[in-house]
């Protein structure tokens, strides 16, 4: 669901040239979207009122393999750069760096709040580490298209159609340009219980779009503006997780989560500024620091413990929810600690990749030699997430080399043989 405007000012400001909306949402909050708040609201219900929740389950953590579409019009292929749609892999893992710390509440970090219904939500994200086929990947995948920008409401089958992964298997994100008028849009879930269905969205498109220009942490093209630390992916996978605006996209509507105050309406201005509602007769303070309200990043903070239990049972009554969680135990990597493994070996220098599988975001650092032992290239990686390096990136020549992976202590040497 899109981070947008409230939608009965769609009208009066989509031609202003500094309009931007956050979350679709609002525009697509129809009759037919209520509809489904609702029809999921009383599957919610109903699986609460059968369950007795397990606590050992509750805390478990959860993690979602990611892939990351980048759809550019960049016919060079050139990576990065200012107005690049083609984003750069270090902006790309700032923004899963932010979902991580905004998910987990991480202390010491910006997604860390006090607040005693601030919750955890123990869920992770990372980049998935194979393809549908069970090729190593970087869990990025970079499309050229000859088209400028692209239209939420009429595209999203065309930008499925170009780049998508199993969605029983992967989160898909779309990072592209939207135009500047909205900032993302997340599918929203379906789920089933006693008889009661709500299907699921269709699947090329069930994940989340996101304009390359606010998709990462103030590096790259999102670095400046009040949208530029990463919490509208936070706030769509949020939707794509079944929460709702915490104003019920009506006022003082309801968003089923009591610890959240009600809200006469979004906080749409430019400021960490406090508001307040008076929906029942009583004054009361917005919780602007949520992330499903539209504050400006730098408030968002806080996802509450009402919010994590249906996201929970949303984890286990959405059925493609539930086989992409189901599905990413075989995912993950088995080891815990790094690895070094190497792809087309002995091969051409176009077919030879080295994956390093990395714990955590680490540093690590790739030396080559010749049989004799001479150093013939070098080069350092910051910051990384387990990845894949393509041998025609690094400048190696042809031969017999030996390679040696470092990082935090850990030294792999093997050999690799250049055509």
């Amino acid at each position: 669901m899109m981070r947008l405007i409230n939608s009965i000012f769609f009208l009066l400001i989509v031609f202003s040239s500094s309009a931007q909306q956050r979350c679709g949402l609002g525009v697509i909050a129809s009759d037919e979207m209520k509809s489904r708040h609702l029809q999921l609201q009383k599957i919610l219900e109903n699986y609460k009122g059968k369950v007795v929740r397990n606590a050992k389950t509750q805390e478990e953590i959860i993690k979602i393999p990611v892939v990351v579409h980048v759809i550019h019009d960049t016919f060079s292929e050139e990576i990065g750069g200012d107005g690049n749609v083609n984003i750069s892999d270090q902006q790309i893992f700032s923004q899963i760096k932010v979902l991580n710390e905004d998910f987990r509440k991480a202390a010491g970090t910006p997604g860390f709040n006090s607040l005693e219904e601030g919750a955890d939500m123990q869920i992770e994200f990372f980049l998935a580490q194979e393809d549908e086929f069970g090729n190593p990947s970087s869990g990025i995948t970079r499309t050229y298209q000859n088209r400028t920008s692209y239209n939420i409401f009429t595209d999203l089958d065309l930008v499925s159609s170009l780049s998508y992964w199993d969605a029983n298997k992967y989160l898909n994100i779309w990072v592209l340009n939207l135009g500047g008028l909205y900032l993302g849009y997340g599918e929203f879930p379906g789920g089933a219980i006693d008889g009661l269905e709500l299907t699921d969205a269709p699947a090329e498109t069930d994940g989340i779009f996101v304009d390359y220009q606010v998709f990462g942490r103030r590096t790259g093209t999102a670095n400046s503006g009040i949208y530029s630390y990463g919490r509208t992916l936070t706030h769509e996978v949020g939707h794509w997780l079944g929460l709702i605006h915490i104003w019920g996209d009506e006022r003082c509507g309801d968003d089923f989560c009591d610890d959240t105050p009600q809200a006469e309406r979004e906080n749409d201005s430019e400021r960490c500024r406090d508001m307040y509602s008076r929906c029942s007769g009583v004054s009361s303070r917005n919780m602007i620091e949520n992330y499903m309200d539209y504050s400006p990043d730098s408030c968002m903070n806080v996802f509450t413990e009402d919010q994590k239990a249906r996201v929970r049972a949303v984890l286990e009554l959405s059925p493609r929810r539930r086989r992409m969680v189901l599905n990413s135990q075989f995912l993950l990597p088995t080891n815990e600690v790094a690895e070094l493994r190497i792809i087309s070996n002995p091969g051409r220098k176009e077919d030879i990749a080295f994956q390093i599988l990395l714990p955590k975001f680490q540093d690590f650092s790739l030396s080559f030699y010749d049989v004799l032992g001479r150093p013939v290239a070098y080069k350092e990686f910051e910051d990384y997430p387990s990845t894949v390096v393509r041998a025609a990136d690094l400048g190696i020549p042809t031969g017999m080399l030996i390679v040696r992976m470092q990082t935090e202590g850990v030294s792999i040497v093997k050999r690799v043989m250049v055509f």
